[in-house]
């Protein structure tokens, strides 16, 4: 935890701006390169700043550890249900085009999917990887 008054000031101000820095990669990620790996980096990266500020214990305060895991099993569900539902309707799996009556918003709305479910799956565990060893440095 990080008792520097003027750092803690400007690092809390900085968090919001990388989550939503994050978020302009998640959803520009169809457009440029980037998407839910990169994203999920970054939105990791905010959480885990904050806690380096204000401890473990408040960060788990605000986020528990059950939603980091339930976001976790969201994203992996997210991303592999995608390519079920394509399976589903007789096609190779992430083939995204049969999940619109139009080929090219199927495509897009496919590859949001499985960018979200990217997204959810690699913040979480880098959250979980983080938690797990700052609870063993104590």
């Amino acid at each position: 935890m990080i008792k520097d008054p003027v750092l803690s000031v400007v690092t809390f101000l900085m968090i919001p701006f990388i989550v939503l820095f994050g978020l302009y990669i998640q959803f520009h990620g169809d457009y440029t390169p980037g998407g839910g790996f990169q994203a999920g980096i970054i939105v990791a990266s905010g959480i885990i700043l904050y806690s380096m500020l204000f401890g473990i214990s408040t960060t788990l305060q605000a986020i528990p550890y059950s939603t980091i895991k339930f976001t976790n099993v969201l994203g992996i569900l997210i991303y592999g249900g995608t390519g079920i539902v394509t399976v589903l309707f007789d096609q190779n799996f992430l083939s995204y085009s049969i999940l619109s009556t139009d080929s090219r918003t199927g495509q897009k709305l496919g590859i949001f999917l499985v960018e979200l479910g990217v997204l959810l799956t690699v913040s979480s565990s880098m959250l979980i990887i983080y938690i797990s060893f700052a609870r063993k440095r104590k």
